[in-house]
């Protein structure tokens, strides 16, 4: 794991991270998930992958997640305790409320690392891959929305943006220190 950034916002820290977020030892990991829960590709299978075949039984359990929205199950065989599964939005253009529905799955799996006692939280950089979202814009309303809830809450204390590549951790790093890129 490289760390990139890290700054400390109201009572709680962001970090950007580059690795797999599959190895990280946190309370939960944010997994970029479809509607359905079901593994797929991306983060998602390989979230699935390194869980083990408990995490989809847990999912198919639940039975789905709207878009924006979040779900919390096990993280079975993860490193992570949890595995919070948010649904972002699938990129049309910007113009059927995508900023939104993305802001939402980030709030969403906050409030549930809140309402659990999770005091460390890793996301994945939701909707990026196969959804579509430009990537440059998602760290932006990423890093607001977690911004903005640490902001006058204290748990989850530690947000870590865990990217893959180090083009998206300087895209969350730019949206750190205010710039858009």
């Amino acid at each position: 794991m490289t760390i990139i950034d890290e700054i400390a916002v109201g009572q709680g820290t962001a970090r950007i991270v580059v690795a797999d977020i599959t190895t990280l030892e946190v309370d939960a990991i944010v997994n970029a998930a479809n509607s359905r829960l079901a593994g797929g590709g991306g983060v998602d299978g390989a979230i699935h992958r390194a869980a083990g075949p408990e995490l989809a039984s847990a999912c198919r359990k639940i039975g789905g997640c709207p878009t924006g929205e979040a779900r919390l199950t096990a993280g079975f065989a993860l490193p992570a305790r949890h595995v919070i599964h948010a649904v972002g939005p699938v990129w049309s253009g910007g113009s059927a409320g995508e900023d939104a529905l993305l802001a939402s799955a980030y709030r969403e799996s906050l409030a549930l690392a809140a309402a659990n006692d999770l005091r460390s939280l890793a996301f994945s950089a939701i909707s990026t891959g196969v959804y579509g979202f430009p990537a440059d814009r998602a760290a932006g309303i990423a890093v607001d929305t977690v911004r903005a809830w640490l902001s006058d809450r204290s748990q989850p204390q530690t947000v870590i943006f865990c990217c893959f590549s180090e083009e998206s951790a300087r895209h969350h790093q730019a949206a750190l220190a205010g710039k858009r890129n």
